[in-house]
C-alpha cells in the first residue's frame, strides 16, 4: 500500500514539472515575439530628416582659365617699289613714333622716270597755255562781221579742251611716279617697337624678289596688349562687356594685372567649342610681353535671382542629377540641371517652386516615394 502511494505521487509530482515548463516556454517565446515586433518597428521608422525651404538668389562664381597676351597691333613692313636701302634709322628694339623714318631706299630709274615726267608736264602746260590763249583772240575776233567763220571757233575750242586735257594726264603721271619715289621712305604706322628687323644697308628690297622674302620690320605696339582668352560654351552666358578680369604671368608670380573684357566673337569655334574673348591690358611699363600665357580669373556673376542649394542637397545618381522634395510627409525626387558652383553652393534648374522642402543632405538611401520623418 505505501509504494503504491509513492508511484502516485511521483506521477503527479512529474506531471507538476512538466505543466511549469511548457508555461515557461510559451511565456519565453511571447517575450522573444514581442522583442523581434518592436525590432522590426524600429527599423522600418524612419529617421528624423533635416529640411530646407528652397529660396532664390544671386551666386557669384569665378573661372580660372588659360590666355595669351598678344600685341594690339602686330605688322610687317615690306617695301612697296623695288630699290635698294641706303639708310636705317632703327633696329631691333627700337622705340618709334607714327610717320617716323625707320628706312630709306633709293631707285636710280625712279629718279629718272619723276624727270621725264616733269619734262612732259611742262610742255604740255606750254601748250595748254598756246592753245588757251588762240581760243581767246579767234573767239573775239568772231564777235566782228564776217572776221572769222563759227568753224574757226569750234576748231580753236577743241583744241584748248584736248590741250588741257592731255595736260590733266600728265599732271596724272608726274603724281604717279612722285608717289612711287614717296615710298623709297618707309616710315612707321603707328607708335609701337621694332621686335624684328631683316634687312641691312645697301640690300635689295622690292615687293617681289629676293628682297621680299622677309619683312624689312616687324612693328609691335606694346603699351597696349589684347589677353586672349578661350571661354568653354557652358560659361559664355556669364560673360559681359566690360567686366574687369584679373590675371597672372609666371614672369612676375606674386603680381596681379587686370584688364576690362572688351571683344566677343559672338560665335564658337568649332573644333574648341568656345568663344573668343578679348581683353584690354594697358601695359605703360612694359612689363608685360607679346606671347606670355596668363592664369586668368574670370568673373562669372549671375545677371538674375535664380534657385541656390547646397551641393549636399543634389543626388547624383547614374540616371541624372535629382533633389528630394518633401511633400504630404513622402519624398519625391525632381530631376535638375546644375549651373554656377560657388563656396559650396550651386544654381540648381528644374519644376520647383520658391518655398519647396529640400532635404539639406540627399542621398539614394531616400527612395522616391519612401516616408520622410522631418527633423
Amino acid at each position: 500500500m505505501h509504494r503504491r502511494i509513492s508511484v502516485r505521487n511521483l506521477v503527479a509530482l512529474a506531471s507538476g514539472l512538466l505543466l511549469v515548463s511548457l508555461f515557461t516556454q510559451c511565456h519565453s517565446s511571447e517575450n522573444k515575439a514581442e522583442k523581434e515586433e518592436a525590432e522590426a518597428d524600429s527599423v522600418t521608422a524612419p529617421a528624423p530628416t533635416e529640411v530646407f525651404s528652397l529660396t532664390k538668389g544671386k551666386l557669384a562664381s569665378s573661372l580660372n582659365i588659360p590666355g595669351e597676351l598678344i600685341a594690339y597691333r602686330d605688322v610687317d613692313i615690306y617695301a612697296k617699289v623695288s630699290g635698294f636701302i641706303k639708310t636705317l634709322n632703327a633696329d631691333v628694339g627700337s622705340e618709334v613714333r607714327e610717320g617716323q623714318l625707320l628706312a630709306q631706299a633709293e631707285a636710280p630709274e625712279l629718279s629718272a622716270q619723276l624727270a621725264s615726267a616733269d619734262s612732259k608736264l611742262k610742255a604740255q602746260e606750254a601748250l595748254s597755255i598756246a592753245s588757251k590763249a588762240n581760243y581767246e583772240r579767234v573767239l573775239e575776233a568772231s564777235k566782228f562781221s564776217g572776221a572769222v567763220s563759227k568753224n574757226d571757233v569750234d576748231q580753236a575750242l577743241a583744241k584748248r579742251n584736248a590741250d588741257l586735257a592731255q595736260l590733266e594726264a600728265a599732271k596724272s603721271a608726274y603724281r604717279e611716279v612722285a608717289t612711287l619715289k614717296n615710298y623709297l621712305a618707309i616710315r612707321a604706322p603707328f607708335d609701337g617697337i621694332i621686335s624684328a628687323r631683316n634687312a641691312s644697308t645697301g640690300a635689295y628690297i622690292g615687293p617681289a624678289g629676293k628682297g621680299s622674302e622677309f619683312p624689312l620690320f616687324v612693328l609691335t605696339e606694346q603699351k597696349r596688349l589684347r589677353l586672349v582668352v578661350a571661354v568653354p560654351e557652358a560659361y559664355t552666358g556669364y560673360v559681359h562687356a566690360g567686366s574687369e578680369v584679373s590675371f597672372t604671368v609666371k614672369t612676375f608670380p606674386n603680381r596681379t594685372f587686370t584688364g576690362k573684357i572688351k571683344r566677343l566673337s559672338g560665335a564658337l569655334d568649332k573644333r574648341l567649342r568656345s568663344e573668343r574673348v578679348e581683353v584690354d591690358v594697358i601695359n605703360n611699363d612694359k612689363k608685360l610681353l607679346p606671347g606670355m600665357v596668363a592664369e586668368v580669373t574670370l568673373p562669372l556673376p549671375t545677371q538674375s535671382n535664380t534657385f541656390i542649394v547646397p551641393k549636399a542637397a543634389l543626388v547624383n545618381s547614374t540616371t541624372g542629377v535629382f533633389v528630394i522634395r518633401v511633400k504630404e510627409g513622402k519624398s519625391e525626387w525632381v530631376p535638375v540641371k546644375k549651373g554656377l558652383e560657388a563656396d559650396n553652393k550651386i544654381e540648381i534648374f528644374g519644376d520647383l517652386n520658391e518655398g519647396d522642402q529640400l532635404v539639406t543632405t540627399a542621398s539614394e538611401e531616400i527612395r522616391d516615394g519612401a516616408p520622410v520623418n522631418v527633423k
